[in-house]
């Protein structure tokens, strides 16, 4: 587990995140969480020591520079084992997280994680997301919206578009280049008012896998 540990943590200072002590046995707790469901519900697909704590754990982590603030709402839609969102509560305690996932089982796991950990202010829903924009609580409730290579880039944003709020933005989770998508993309972004305001493009440590941020700004 040091070494785990001390993986995680270097590989986070890498990318411009500092976790301390607690956050690292809060990133210990949810990894044997996540091992030991695994076996039973199959979350996420384990190749090598490195997938988790560098392509799960630390992917996620990457958001956190990119923050506006600490204290926001901030929506993951299809968070499936938690990623980005629980990487992101962990390493911002401020954050208030909402998960949508409509697994039932995977759902289970989230909730789970949340107790274990004793998250405040995280809130996870078990439902499709088409089923929760229509409930007017959600609307515009979101200062940030993210999702992690759930969707393609058009069908994110439809998605996401409804649950920013003016001045929100969509944080989209893509891979090595994600150029065609955007370009695809434009219309579907000018239809949701949302306005592409910037790429950015990193390198995970250890892997070397390549990854892009496209973030989109709503309208006020």
């Amino acid at each position: 587990m040091e070494i785990l540990k001390k993986t995680i943590r270097e590989a986070a200072r890498e990318i411009g995140v500092v976790l301390d002590d607690h956050q690292l046995r809060q990133f210990m707790r949810y990894h044997r969480e996540l091992l030991f469901w695994n076996e039973k519900i199959s979350l996420v697909s384990v190749k090598s020591d490195q997938d988790i704590p560098i392509k799960h754990f630390v992917d996620s982590l990457t958001l956190v520079p990119l923050l506006p603030s600490r204290k926001i709402r901030l929506l993951d839609i299809g968070s499936g084992a938690g990623f980005p969102g629980i990487p992101l509560k962990i390493a911002v305690d401020d954050l208030d997280v909402t998960m949508i996932e409509s697994s039932r089982k995977k759902a289970s796991f989230l909730k789970t994680v949340v107790r274990e950990l004793s998250f405040d202010h995280v809130t996870v829903l078990n439902s499709r997301v088409e089923d929760i924009i229509r409930n007017e609580g959600y609307v515009q409730g979101f200062d940030i919206v993210t999702s992690r290579a759930l969707f393609k880039l058009p069908d994110l944003i439809a998605a996401a578009a409804p649950f920013l709020s003016p001045g929100g933005v969509l944080m989209a989770m893509k891979g090595r280049s994600a150029d065609d998508e955007i370009e695809l993309s434009a219309r579907a972004a000018a239809a949701e008012k949302l306005t592409l305001q910037a790429l950015h493009r990193l390198v995970l440590p250890v892997t070397g896998d390549m990854r892009t941020i496209a973030l989109y700004v709503k309208s006020r």
